[in-house]
């Protein structure tokens, strides 16, 4: 296992490689290959002998080991985070102009904050979809901006804080003058097709500036989308380093958690389940031995949590208030709106204290309700105990996040421990 900065330049360069949920799958699926897993493909039959596999769908990466001792009722541990981060996704007929300015039409995706996206240099990431079928990745550079209004123009900016329209306030500049090219005819000769052939994009911006260690001693990471690729990373790297022991040891890598997860390769969707039957009836289980296997299975959901923001401690729950380097996050809530109980807090639990590393509880402050993950509904689709878990961070849903690197490693060690039973 990497040191603690080693392993955070590891991270910094898997986002770097992952402007878009579409590049994240794909970077997950080139790691795992060249460490031996092999490529399912949906379409073919499942494969039941031992050794690791993987699957792509659209933005979602699953990948899982089956042991040479597993059998109908093997028992399996779970690893689940999404690939996808707040943003702006490309509109159909995104070219306009206003006052000599090229624009580029984007609808706001999730929750980000809006100010954070303001004077950055922004690139354009996500997939091309040809007339026949097939399909292309696409990335630029930085080719555009969202220019914050001047004080000189908004003098009460700085009292009454940045308003932006989502709709009228967020377009990108990205040429001036009398160039009018379309932004599908620069994507198209990126990706080396005739615009003519495109027949569907899933294109979305991201920001270009590369990730940062910084600090006295290293131990800060700064970073677009560390929500949630640090936690795709995490199970990715220790999904690798695990020894194979006599459970199925699984990452679920789902798209679309920021808007719900409501679709094919979402956590609502059939993604999960639909593989979970496959590798058990290809080990001979029929529908009581996959059950078997389920009620002695476990998940954990790894996504980023809240640290104390120093600015606003009370917007945080007054006893538990977790701290950048003081390990990864257990997080609970009453209202399920994390999935973790007493029986899945033990294993997360002993799951640290065998790898060694310190962690924290997270939970709201009664007044500021929190937000979801795709725990409640791996449990409530699945079945299995399922246990919320993630790295804690500041700047949630910035443009540019932050977290500690020594919780980074911490998160991937006690995965490691988790998947090793």
């Amino acid at each position: 296992m990497l040191d603690a900065v080693d392993h955070a330049r590891d991270l910094a360069d898997f986002i770097a490689a992952s402007p878009s949920s579409f590049h994240a799958a794909e970077e997950g699926a080139r790691r795992l290959e060249a460490a031996g897993f092999t490529r399912q493909l949906e379409a073919e039959p499942w494969r039941n002998d031992p050794g690791g596999r993987f699957l792509v769908r659209d933005g979602a990466l699953l990948a899982w080991r089956v042991p040479a001792a597993a059998g109908p009722t093997s028992p399996y541990r779970i690893i689940g985070s999404h690939t996808d981060s707040t943003t702006f996704k490309l509109k159909p007929n995104p070219d306009f102009a206003n006052d000599g300015w090229g624009q580029v039409g984007v609808e706001v995706y999730g929750g980000p904050l809006l100010n954070s996206w303001l004077d950055r240099e922004l690139g354009l990431a996500g997939r091309l979809v040809l007339a026949d079928g097939t399909e292309r990745l696409v990335r630029t550079g930085p080719i555009m901006r969202i220019p914050q209004l001047a004080i000189h123009l908004d003098r009460s900016v700085n009292e009454e804080g940045v308003r932006l329209g989502r709709q009228q306030h967020t377009a990108p500049v990205w040429l001036v003058g009398g160039d009018r090219r379309s932004i599908l005819d620069h994507l198209a000769e990126l990706a080396g097709v005739a615009t003519a052939d495109l027949a569907g994009y899933d294109v979305l911006a991201y920001d270009t500036a590369a990730p940062a260690i910084f600090g006295v001693h290293d131990q800060f990471l700064a970073a677009s989308r560390l929500d949630n690729l640090s936690s795709v990373h995490a199970s990715i790297t220790s999904l690798i380093n695990s020894e194979p022991g006599d459970t199925i040891t699984m990452l679920a890598a789902f798209d679309h958690e920021e808007i719900g997860s409501g679709s094919r390769s979402g956590a609502a969707g059939p993604l999960l389940a639909d593989a979970v039957e496959r590798i058990s009836a290809a080990l001979g289980a029929g529908t009581d031995e996959r059950h078997r296997a389920l009620a002695d299975s476990y998940c954990l959901s790894a996504d980023t949590g809240h640290a104390v923001h120093p600015n606003y401690p009370g917007r945080h729950d007054p006893v538990n208030r977790p701290l950048l380097g003081r390990g990864p996050l257990l997080k609970i809530n009453a209202n399920q709106r994390y999935a973790t109980d007493a029986r899945g807090a033990a294993v997360w639990r002993t799951a640290c204290r065998v790898a060694g590393v310190s962690g924290q509880e997270f939970v709201s402050n009664n007044d500021v309700p929190c937000g979801s993950t795709i725990g409640p509904l791996t449990a409530t689709r699945i079945g299995i105990t399922t246990v919320d878990v993630g790295a804690p961070i500041l700047s949630m849903h910035s443009a540019r996040e932050l977290a500690g690197v020594d919780d980074l490693r911490g998160l991937t060690l006690a995965m490691q421990a988790f998947l090793a039973g």
